[in-house]
């Protein structure tokens, strides 16, 4: 990565000065180590700037409802291309591009486009909960249990806190005709959040065997797009349509 190797070399630089001025070698190991941390961070916080730009461009496109669904493809698209931006600086700074790939990957899996959001989750940081979450949606759909199974329980171990992610990994199961494995979750879900009230209502839908529902992770279970939002009530009366977001990992 360029900002390891530029601190790097210039911390080794000030050790050699430090050397050429007539001290030891030893004598610039420290101010050659300072050296190095603070070229280091320096060149973290350049970076940083210059995604955290890319980042607030693509959330200034989902401002407000698209008017139609071609609309919110278009803002899709753009947002891509600007995240796309970013990957430049994979070379620069370690897990810039796994995350960006991963924005991109949730993108477009909310666009409907499966195939290429596979190929962005598969360069993913496995970091991000949700990403790896719409992955898992994505093998659902696409029949693949295993790799279903793999990418939620990736899912569910760093937003382990997230009850969205326990619940459609459930919900995922229970359609597949899995329910003991759906209950096991669930089950682990409401032991890792024990004060969750919506995790323990579901685990007990099941017990109960009751249909798993999922309003109670409305907005978000929408983005997942597994079920049909309802449709909008005459008069605008705040219908559920589905929107494309941005999402951030906490």
């Amino acid at each position: 990565m360029y900002n390891l190797l530029i601190s790097l070399g210039v911390g080794i630089l000030v050790a050699l000065g430090v050397r050429a001025a007539g001290f030891s070698i030893w004598a610039g190991l420290i101010p050659g180590t300072l050296a190095f941390i603070i070229t280091f961070i320096l060149l973290a916080r350049w970076v940083a700037k210059r995604i955290q730009l890319l980042m607030d461009s693509v959330q200034k496109e989902f401002q407000g409802q698209p008017a139609n669904q071609k609309e919110a493809l278009q803002r899709v698209e753009r947002a891509v291309k600007t995240l796309e931006q970013g990957l430049i600086y994979d070379k620069w700074q370690i897990m810039v591009g796994p995350e960006i790939h991963a924005q991109i990957g949730m993108l477009k899996y909310m666009a409907k486009d499966l195939d290429g959001a596979k190929v962005h989750f598969a360069k993913a940081s496995t970091r991000n909960y949700m990403a790896k979450a719409m992955e898992g949606a994505l093998h659902y759909q696409r029949k693949d249990m295993a790799a279903m199974q793999a990418s939620f329980e990736a899912a569910v171990k760093t937003g382990k806190k997230e009850s969205i992610v326990w619940a459609v990994y459930a919900w995922c199961l229970l359609q597949l005709k899995e329910k003991d494995k759906a209950l096991q979750v669930l089950a682990r879900a409401t032991q890792t959040n024990p004060s969750d009230e919506k995790l323990k209502a579901s685990l007990t839908q099941l017990q109960n065997d009751k249909r798993l529902k999922m309003k109670p992770y409305e907005p978000t279970w929408w983005q997942f797009g597994l079920e049909a939002p309802p449709a909008p009530t005459m008069g605008g009366g705040g219908g559920g349509g589905r929107r494309v977001q941005f999402i951030n990992r906490r």
